[in-house]
């Protein structure tokens, strides 16, 4: 192979493995912007591992995030419930943007594989 083959072959295996590391950097990305919004939102009633085991979330008797009721629950369902509220819980409508709705749905989700 030339030099110039040679290049292009480097350059492709450049590429190719920044593309990787971008596509696997994303979720990272989304799931700590989502971590910080349900620290900051979440995590008072919700509790850290989302068991609702909160002085907060006993007294409001919040479900855990990881029961199999919530485990059935869609992104959509659970969007909605930010939303608009449930219950005790507020309307997170005017507090968060979608963006951040959507990573906050992603990282419960998370809490539950751990």
């Amino acid at each position: 192979m030339t030099i110039r083959g040679n290049w292009y072959v480097k350059a492709a295996v450049a590429l190719t493995a920044l593309a990787v590391i971008l596509l696997l950097s994303a979720p990272a990305q989304a799931q700590g912007a989502g971590e910080k919004v349900y620290k900051a939102k979440c995590a008072g009633c919700h509790g850290p591992d989302g068991a609702g085991a909160t002085a907060a979330g006993k007294a409001m008797k919040v479900t855990s995030l990881c029961s199999d009721e919530a485990k059935k629950a869609s992104d959509a369902a659970w969007t909605e419930i930010i939303v608009k509220g449930k219950n005790k819980m507020p309307a997170y409508d005017k507090k968060l943007s979608e963006a951040e709705i959507k990573d906050v749905v992603a990282y419960m989700r998370s809490l539950c594989k751990k």
